[in-house]
């Protein structure tokens, strides 16, 4: 059986996920109390559920504080547990609660919502420390419950190597393990018939693969993971996120990434996430 726990901050996209999971057959409880984990468990279990997915939040406060001791406890079962942690920028999320009015569940009439958010990040620290985090800040739901849908299928006995693509004017991923900037490189943005394409086009490939830099850049990022992805794997590890930073997301860190990819995809599980194009 496995249990795919998801939380994270009020307003990340948590209900996306959880019904993302439903759609593919899970079966699923929203803002169940952390101290009945173990009955949903042991009542699913022999009725022969096989995926489980709940959703955890400070809806519960003090079922938060005490989730990651019961997630110990249950991990002694015959039971898979995986974490999904969502996350966003704070002005993302003061954003979200404004267009929609709704008030933060930390909301008391005396915490500004950058205040209630900021107290929400502290309650979910420990939890967020065993996640595999999501960060949906510049993300439409359709690409989240893709990114969801690549969580849910690949096998998480492996470790999965994800490079991710992004752009430094949207903000940096707070999803990222490591974070490799290539902004120094010629960009393809400022030739009028490159610019509409994006780095996954022949036309910007042969533009990159013709600077030296940047095929000395990519030398170094892939050495780098090379050497150093040993380590995270005996760190028992679930994924590993490298995230690949241009100025705008479309060009450079897209091509990085992908080529990335392909070179580690014969060796390692891999995953690909360009997170201006989603």
């Amino acid at each position: 059986m496995q249990l795919f726990l998801i939380s994270g901050l009020s307003g990340s996209g948590k209900s996306v996920a959880l019904k993302t999971l439903e759609d593919a057959g899970f079966y699923c409880v929203d803002n169940l109390p952390a101290e009945l984990l173990s009955n949903l468990v042991d009542q699913l279990l022999p009725a022969g559920y096989q995926n489980i997915a709940v959703s955890v939040d400070v809806r519960n406060a003090h079922s938060v504080q005490i989730l990651p001791s019961l997630l110990m406890q249950l991990m002694q079962k015959d039971l898979a547990v995986h974490v999904l942690y969502l996350n966003a920028r704070t002005d993302t999320l003061v954003k979200r609660f404004s267009e929609t009015r709704r008030l933060h569940p930390l909301s008391d009439g005396v915490r500004t919502l950058p205040e209630c958010v900021a107290y929400e990040r502290e309650l979910l620290a420990e939890i967020s420390d065993i996640g595999h985090h999501i960060d949906t800040s510049d993300l439409n739901a359709n690409a989240l419950r893709a990114w969801i849908k690549q969580f849910i299928q690949v096998d998480r006995a492996r470790l999965t190597l994800l490079f991710e693509s992004f752009g430094f004017k949207h903000g940096i991923p707070l999803d990222a393990d490591l974070m490799f900037d290539v902004r120094c490189l010629p960009n393809p943005y400022y030739s009028e018939n490159l610019r509409p394409l994006t780095g996954r086009d022949a036309p910007v490939i042969e533009f990159l693969e013709n600077i030296e830099a940047a095929q000395r850049m990519f030398g170094d990022i892939r050495d780098f993971v090379a050497r150093w992805l040993p380590c995270y794997i005996v760190d028992n590890r679930s994924y590993l996120t490298v995230a690949i930073g241009c100025t705008g997301g479309q060009h450079r860190s897209v091509y990085f990434a992908e080529r990335l990819a392909r070179h580690f995809e014969g060796q390692q599980q891999v995953l690909v996430r360009h997170r201006e194009l989603a």
